[in-house]
This record gives structure tokens, sequence and C-alpha cells, in this order.
């Protein structure tokens, strides 16, 4: 059994208790903060999870809204099989019991020579 990190990535969530509904509006805040991007990277940043983040750009989020990196970013872990190839799978889709093999497999064929019965 081995175990994966994951995170939940809360500033959409963080972005609605403070009024602010669209992303264009995250824009100018975070360039008085030295944190340039334009309108589709804060969209991205916003609507989905951050696979890397630059540290100043989260510390301009955590001053925007008052938070702390905690409020933001919400890890768990992932107990994963540590059976056979890596496939990506969760704790979800491997808890479910697998289907029973049908008794009616092909068997493998033999090849024998002419003189062979």
């Amino acid at each position: 059994m081995t175990k994966t990190v994951a995170y939940h990535w809360h500033l959409r969530k963080i972005m609605s208790e403070h009024a602010m509904f669209a992303t264009t509006d995250l824009v100018p805040l975070l360039a008085d903060r030295g944190v340039v991007m334009n309108a589709s990277q804060v969209y991205r940043i916003v609507t989905g999870t951050p696979e890397r983040l630059n540290m100043t750009l989260l510390a301009a989020l955590c001053d925007i809204f008052g938070a702390t990196p905690s409020d933001l970013i919400e890890p768990y872990v992932v107990a994963t099989s540590g059976r056979g190839r890596k496939t990506g799978t969760t704790a979800a889709s491997t808890s479910t019991p697998a289907q029973p093999r049908s008794k009616n497999r092909p068997t493998r064929a033999t090849i024998r020579g002419a003189d062979q019965p």
C-alpha cells in the first residue's frame, strides 16, 4: 500500500466568500502586488487546480483575501495499491471489487507435428 499526496484548491470558494465572482476582478489586485498576469492566466488559476504555484502569487493571494496558505490549499492523502504498474488510480477507483473472469475463456492452441496425435 502506497500513499499519494493530493490537495484541494479553494481559491474560487475564497473569492466567493469575498463577493468576488469575476476572475477578471483579480487581475488589477494582483498587479498592485507585483504579480502581472493576463485574464486567461488568472482564469486558469481560479477555475483549475494548479500543478505548480509561484510563491509570489501565493503570497499575493493571501494578502488580497487576508488568508493563509492553508486556507487556499488543503492537502490530503490517498492510499493506492502498491501492486503492478502505476496507472494513476486513486483509492476510490481501487476500492471497487474486480469483476470475476468468465469461465468461457479460450485455451491456448498447441501445435503438433504430423507424427503426433
